[in-house]
């Protein structure tokens, strides 16, 4: 899958989503460019994670359509399309009865990549994400949390995809492994130049990890903004954020004052 520089990696035109009567996406408009990062942010039920999942057809619009480099997803063969796309989520999602290197060499595997190419693949990604090779071996029940979930991120690189689709991929973690894993992902991504959708509920990752910031409530589109202009917005959804993040930061020091 190769992007076109001049035009947007993901578009979303006009989407709507309803289940059971009740629309959970209502007219979304919205464009990814080639190797940004871009956050979904926002409370639960917001929609972000099925803005996520129409990305690679785990979920159809029920009106409007999405493009992946220029082409809607209603016409692509889904197969291809998620095989395209890697996809991280919180619980990692890896196969117990899996070793290491058979979960990272699971979709090489399917498209038939040679042995040899698929075992070199496996070790750069082990290297890559900060794993020692010494665990390929090894199944997920072996691994710490921090682990599997390098592992999750290996697997979705694989096949060296152009787009990521992470949903909250380190929200289960301690906060210093947390902490360890979006410093690594910072690095990563310096070097790859993935184009990523990442959904997140907290703001001191999204502002940390986004080129921009899309702030969803109810089903809509609130604003678009580079964590600068988030910081610095007069939106008052995108204020009340920045508030309730600024108050738990003073909280913390007056705790640690006192």
């Amino acid at each position: 899958m190769h992007s076109n520089p001049t035009r947007p990696v993901i578009e979303f035109r006009d989407v709507y989503y309803c289940v059971d009567g009740v629309q959970v996406l209502l007219g979304l408009n919205l464009q990814v460019q080639s190797g940004e990062t871009l956050v979904l942010l926002g409370r639960s039920g917001s929609g972000k994670t099925t803005t996520l999942k129409l990305i690679n057809c785990l979920l159809s619009p029920t009106a409007g359509e999405v493009l992946v480099n220029g082409a809607p997803t209603a016409e692509a063969d889904v197969i291809q399309l998620r095989r395209s796309i890697g996809w991280v989520i919180q619980e990692v999602g890896l196969f117990p009865h899996f070793t290491v290197e058979r979960n990272i060499a699971l979709v090489p595997t399917i498209t038939g990549w040679p042995a040899a190419r698929i075992r070199a693949r496996v070790e750069e990604l082990l290297c890559l994400v900060g794993l020692s090779p010494d665990l390929a071996t090894r199944y997920p029940h072996q691994l710490s949390g921090g682990q599997r979930q390098r592992v999750g991120v290996a697997r979705a690189l694989a096949a060296d995809p152009e787009v990521l689709l992470m949903d909250e991929p380190f929200g289960a973690l301690d906060p210093l492994t947390r902490d360890e894993l979006q410093r690594e992902f910072l690095s990563l991504q310096k070097t790859l130049r993935k184009t990523v959708v990442f959904v997140t509920h907290d703001l001191r990752e999204a502002l940390r990890l986004g080129t921009r910031i899309a702030l969803m409530e109810a089903g809509r589109l609130v604003t678009v903004l580079t964590p600068l202009e988030f910081l610095r917005s007069a939106d008052p959804w995108v204020a009340a954020y920045v508030r309730v993040f600024a108050n738990s930061l003073e909280s913390a020091e007056n705790r640690g004052v006192e």
